[in-house]
């Protein structure tokens, strides 16, 4: 036997050889579902439970989506053992390739249109609007993990699949990072000091929040598309460059929920002091 497997022998007498990589993605969704389940449920319960959620109504179905790219992570586990189980990861893996950087894309442009066009967005601030949207979403999402079920992990028509997708996303994330970076630079009319030191903190707290959707999004779709490209044109399947891909893809996912509850611990921090 290679020092470098771990065999496992069930009650029926199965064998079953698990390399480094293999114990490799076991830890990464062992740990995705036994931290990002409880860390996203928490979110949800906190945005539920509190008094803004209109206005974090994008956040909360991230944090729904979240759970179940979570749930997709036990079902990637469990797929060492049970093969039976490929199609239901197909379905589940469509949360990632379409359901997270949609949610995304939606508080990009939220923030988009804050900061670059406020009568705008306050035409469309009521929840009703948002409801439409995260519908559509859904509808979106479901689509793409019906899709997903006709393409096996890793081949070459999925990896053109969620390279398009990330295309797409990437340049309306970074066309809003533009358009309020521009914004940032510039000064209303007749502008007062405080009033302008105020409109720019809430223009900058939008670009760092756009900012970070966008280096997630490069950080969760970069690899997959770099290594699918790689794939294709080398005609060379490396298992280890998947495998990394697969930890950036479940690591990414807990960059929203632990900004989330920092933000959020901050702004109780500074309510009690003014209470006090």
């Amino acid at each position: 036997m290679n020092n470098s497997t771990v065999n496992f022998t069930t009650e029926s007498s199965t064998t079953y050889s698990f390399g480094p990589l293999d114990i490799f993605e076991m830890y990464a969704c062992s740990f995705s579902f036994l931290f990002g389940l409880p860390t996203h449920s928490y979110v949800i319960w906190l945005i539920i439970t509190g008094s803004r959620v209109a206005s974090l109504f994008f956040k909360l179905n991230l944090s729904v989506c979240e759970i179940g790219i979570c749930v997709a992570s036990l079902i990637c586990l469990l797929l060492f053992w049970y093969k039976s189980l490929t199609t239901l990861m197909c379905f589940l893996m469509g949360l990632g390739i379409t359901g997270r950087p949609l949610f995304q894309c939606l508080i990009c442009v939220e923030r988009y249109l804050a900061v670059v066009h406020p009568v705008t967005f306050l035409k469309f601030k009521p929840l009703r609007y948002r409801v439409i949207c995260c519908t559509a979403v859904w509808i979106i999402t479901l689509g793409s993990c019906i899709f997903s079920m006709f393409f096996l992990p890793n081949t070459i028509e999925h990896t053109w699949f969620y390279s398009t997708q990330f295309l797409l996303f990437l340049s309306i994330q970074l066309f809003c990072l533009v358009a309020v970076l521009r914004a940032l630079k510039q000064s209303g009319p007749g502008e007062r000091g405080k009033e302008r030191k105020e409109e720019n903190h809430m223009k900058r707290r939008a670009f760092n929040a756009i900012l970070i959707h966008t280096a997630n999004m490069v950080i969760i779709y970069v690899p997959y598309t770099m290594t699918g490209l790689f794939t294709i044109v080398t005609k060379q399947n490396i298992r280890a460059l998947w495998s990394i891909c697969t930890v950036c893809f479940l690591l990414a996912g807990f960059v929203q929920p632990v900004l989330y509850l920092y933000h959020a611990e901050k702004h109780a921090s500074v309510t009690q002091k003014l209470c006090n």
